[in-house]
């Protein structure tokens, strides 16, 4: 069977819903690069294994808090997707480190972990979103509100005292991002303003929504761009939203002499750019148009006609996977490029509506 024929194959396979998951991805990745790499199957059982733990460690404490503040048993988890960049980082700096310095990755992984479920968890409690909280009993929204406000407290102590073990600079990469990440949060109200007034359609409003935050530009570009990435739509808005956060995470790790590539940073946060338009924003597309939300999804059915926006956001999520497809064999990180290939098969453009919402019955 030639190279070819086997890639085709792969691919055929690839599209079976009774292969797990990260094998459909593995043989996408192969099917669409000709990169098979076996190993990386055990690699990501590893890191996951690793990493899961870090966080069973940091909720077992939260949990005692809990019992504590509530006077009762609480079996606490918490949903986010926002730790996948950190395992992808621990397996590329595992394939690159052994001893001393594979212990060092795993610390400054913890710490990463720790800090990027803290903020996450902040962001929740500021944005009044509690559904992602669960305390293993059915509780009223009151209590669900006291849970968070401790577990949160408990992460945040956490990641203070870890980051007095670490170089004041990995602070420092750590402080710089969520500051770019909050000026970005504090635009809200003006984007939904815009969002509001484009829905009736005032035409300044509309062409603001194009010019602040389709197609912004950098007052000065960060050195993690290559030239290809900064035609890209939406890419500063979304940087600023999402990507900044995982550049403060690579950053962390330059910190402690832990080097991390820049082809490898550009695929991390393009692909988790790729994730939150093509996964959360088109998920919650209904949503995010009820409550005047503006995200790229919901700027191109403002900008333009249902079924060509539809077709936009489909081709600007291709652009950024196709990108971060580049980088991640650029960087030899096939774990990566099969969790690109997994974000790409999990999209539901089908969900998105064929005809624009009625501003009536969404306001």
């Amino acid at each position: 069977m030639t190279p070819s024929t086997l890639r085709r194959t792969a691919g055929w396979v690839a599209g079976s819903d009774a292969l797990p998951g990260s094998l459909r991805a593995l043989l996408g990745y192969y099917a669409r690069t000709g990169v098979f790499d076996h190993r990386s199957l055990r690699l990501k059982r590893r890191v996951d294994a690793v990493v899961d733990g870090f966080i069973e460690d940091a909720f077992a404490e939260v949990e005692t808090a809990l019992a504590e503040e509530l006077d009762r048993e609480v079996s606490f988890s918490y949903d986010t997707k926002l730790v996948l960049p950190a395992k992808l980082s621990l397996g590329y700096l595992s394939r690159r480190h052994a001893g001393p310095d594979r212990d060092l990755a795993e610390r400054t992984t913890r710490l990463v972990v720790e800090a990027l479920v803290d903020g996450d968890m902040r962001d929740a409690i500021n944005d009044d979103e509690y559904e992602d909280f669960v305390l293993g009993f059915d509780a009223d929204r009151e209590t669900v509100e006291r849970a968070a406000s401790v577990a949160q407290g408990v992460l945040q102590e956490r990641v203070e005292a870890g980051f007095t073990e670490f170089p004041d600079e990995a602070r420092a990469a750590y402080d710089r991002a969520v500051e770019r990440s909050e000026r970005h949060q504090d635009e809200d109200p003006r984007f939904r303003e815009l969002m509001t007034a484009a829905k009736r359609g005032d035409g300044d409003a509309l062409a603001a929504i194009r010019t602040e935050y389709r197609e912004p530009d950098f007052e000065e570009p960060p050195a993690l761009f290559a030239p290809a990435d900064l035609d890209i739509p939406y890419l500063k808005t979304q940087y600023d939203r999402v990507g900044v956060i995982y550049s403060g995470m690579t950053d962390m790790y330059r910190a402690v002499d832990l080097s991390v590539e820049r082809t490898f940073e550009r695929s991390i946060v393009l692909a988790i750019i790729s994730a939150q338009i093509w996964l959360d924003d088109v998920d919650d597309f209904a949503a995010d148009w009820r409550e005047d939300q503006l995200t790229p999804v919901t700027a191109e059915y403002l900008l333009q006609d249902a079924p060509a926006a539809r077709e936009t956001v489909v081709d600007l999520t291709d652009q950024y996977l196709a990108r971060a497809r580049a980088e991640a064999m650029a960087a030899d990180s096939t774990l990566t490029g099969i969790a690109i290939e997994y974000i790409h098969e999990r999209g539901t453009p089908s969900a998105l509506p064929t005809d624009r919402p009625r501003v009536a019955e969404q306001s």
